[in-house]
């Protein structure tokens, strides 16, 4: 493809050449010798095939004999068609800054041409030139707007796909933490009520048995749909337990490890007993994002976090000494994600300014019960 591009240059170049050549010995008569009509014709003509390899210095060239014939009284009609192509495509590759020079210029060599010279002629190449040059100016500037928005496009593609396939692993891998062990927990109690029932009428034992089985087909029907969910993704990942209120010290231990100055404080109130999964799964995300939050907007700031037990509720409060709440901080998507998830276990989240100094996160979790 490239030596077919470039022995189609050569071909135009010649071709044109010889006409302006042509048009110059022709019409010649008695101003400029013919010979010297001819060789302004051929400078004016053959830097078309330099393009590929110089295009700038190809058009300067041009533009020079160009305006050398003018300032001769030679008519440049065939040689200015090769000014008009090499600048439109040098303007359609310079940067606008280059391209203004390339429309001042020939203005102002215009304006340097004696006033016996062919004024007329040279006002009409030059008006051309400003043309020629501004239209691929303007084509440059286009292709730019359109490669952006193609950029700007897939990056934004490429963004919503990754976030997502982010938002299905992790329903993923919370679906079968908590809906799973729920489904699990079905069966299990099932068989243990048939077994464990003495006398049990034989309908009562086949219900029971009915209650396994479909227990059993859900879980199947579940896992599968979850692998439909994390095509994209590793599906050993995506089982892999997920984290409860247990490993919070892990959690903090990690921030410690990363913090540069204030300490992080786990404080426990109230008599502690094991939580509904998905309750203790929300509120081990709503302190790790909290965390995040922290260090993100008060770097050094000492944490406490606190789990409150009793009653019907789980009270999680996370809180520093930081500056406090930054501009429009409520509207973030680690806020938006923490209240998502409190509601959906029945909860509720607040955030803002703590009585004292620095950030307060609350979060009000309703206990649904000890796990089996």
């Amino acid at each position: 493809m490239t030596d077919v591009k470039g022995q189609g240059l050569a071909a135009a170049t010649a071709v044109l050449g010889a006409v302006a050549v042509t048009e110059a010995v022709a019409r010649a008569h008695d101003r400029p010798p013919a010979a010297i009509a001819a060789l302004v014709a051929v400078l004016a003509v053959a830097p078309l095939a330099l393009v590929r390899l110089w295009p700038a210095t190809a058009a300067l060239l041009s533009a020079t004999a160009a305006l050398s014939g003018l300032l001769i009284s030679y008519p440049v009609t065939v040689a200015g068609v090769a000014v008009l192509v090499l600048l439109y495509g040098v303007a359609g590759r310079w940067r606008p800054l280059p391209v203004a020079g390339a429309l001042v210029l020939p203005f102002v060599l215009f304006a340097a041409v004696p006033l016996g010279s062919d004024r007329r002629a040279a006002l009409l190449l030059l008006g051309a030139v400003a043309a020629a040059t501004t239209a691929g100016a303007a084509l440059r500037l286009a292709d730019e707007r359109r490669r952006h928005r193609a950029t700007e496009q897939l990056a934004a593609a490429s963004l919503l796909e990754h976030a997502a396939r982010g938002e299905r692993a992790r329903i993923a891998r919370e679906l079968h933490d908590v809906v799973a062990h729920h489904i699990t927990t079905i069966a299990l109690q099932a068989e243990a009520a048939r077994l464990a029932t003495p006398g049990l009428p034989p309908e009562g034992a086949r219900r029971l048995t009915a209650i396994g089985d479909t227990a059993r087909t859900a879980l199947t029907e579940m896992r599968r749909l979850l692998g439909v969910l994390r095509e994209d993704g590793d599906a050993e990942q995506a089982f892999r337990p997920q984290p409860a209120l247990r490993q919070l010290n892990s959690l903090l231990d990690e921030v410690r490890d990363t913090a540069t100055g204030g300490g992080v404080r786990l404080i426990v109130s109230g008599p502690v007993q094991p939580l509904d999964p998905g309750i203790e799964l929300t509120a081990y995300r709503i302190v790790q994002e909290a965390l995040t939050n922290v260090r993100r907007h008060a770097a050094g700031a000492a944490i406490d976090v606190e789990l409150r037990y009793g009653g019907d509720d789980l009270v999680v409060r996370i809180y520093d000494n930081g500056p406090g709440p930054v501009s429009d901080d409520s509207g973030g998507h680690g806020l938006a994600g923490m209240r998502e998830r409190a509601a959906m276990v029945g909860g509720q989240v607040t955030a803002g300014a703590s009585p004292g100094a620095g950030f307060l996160v609350e979060a009000v979790l309703p206990v649904k019960g000890a796990t089996p």
